[in-house]
């Protein structure tokens, strides 16, 4: 069984999403280790990313992005920016973007994708509001977080019907400037991985 994967998606994939690429791992390594430190994280979950323009298609990530994941204790060894093409999407459970412009874009691409396409602020709120004791039980086998991932994908999309994300869903674009707008950015990312991690593992304990 493939791992379930999650593409996250920015415009030049240098900045904000190769930050959501890494602080995913890092956090659902992190659970994973409490649940069952015997688990491998790439059987359950495949966390990727890729932008909209290739202008810096083959460039390493912009070095104020890979100061907010190590100081966070996330990794960016090996990383190399890619132009999202429908591949990706066709390979993708589910799809993260930065903003709403970029959700439009992978509409375009991929009419298909868009029930499991979502803004990542709105796919936060959308995720509290959920009622996950629905779910498929949690655990760290690769069938039941398959299942689970699956389900919450699809419980997100019902839940959010109609409703269309806000404007301070996007996160915005931090090319450019200063470590205190790429630090504030990385926190909004990190806080969200956290929740869909939460989602997908919850504190249960280790089965016996």
């Amino acid at each position: 069984m493939p791992p379930f994967t999650v593409l996250h998606v920015c415009m030049g994939n240098i900045c904000r999403s190769p930050m959501a690429e890494r602080l995913l791992v890092m956090a659902a390594q992190q659970r994973l280790v409490k649940l069952d430190p015997d688990a491998r994280l790439g059987d359950l979950l495949r966390s990727a990313s890729a932008g909209t323009g290739g202008w810096h298609e083959g460039e390493e990530m912009n070095p104020p992005a890979a100061r907010q994941i190590r100081l966070r204790g996330g990794n960016v060894d090996g990383f190399t920016a890619r132009k999202l093409t429908s591949a990706h999407l066709a390979d993708a459970d589910l799809i993260l973007t930065a903003t709403a412009d970029q959700s439009d874009y992978v509409h375009a691409l991929a009419p298909d994708a868009a029930s499991r396409t979502f803004v990542l602020g709105h796919f936060g709120r959308l995720l509290r509001e959920l009622d996950l004791a629905a779910l498929p039980p949690a655990g760290p086998d690769p069938e039941a977080f398959a299942a689970r991932a699956a389900a919450l994908v699809e419980a997100a999309d019902r839940r959010r019907g109609e409703d269309e994300p806000q404007p301070g869903d996007d996160l915005d674009d931090p090319w450019g400037r200063g470590d205190q707008t790429f630090q504030r950015i990385g926190d909004d990312i990190d806080e969200a991985m956290y929740v869909l991690v939460d989602a997908l593992l919850p504190g249960v304990p280790r089965p016996a």
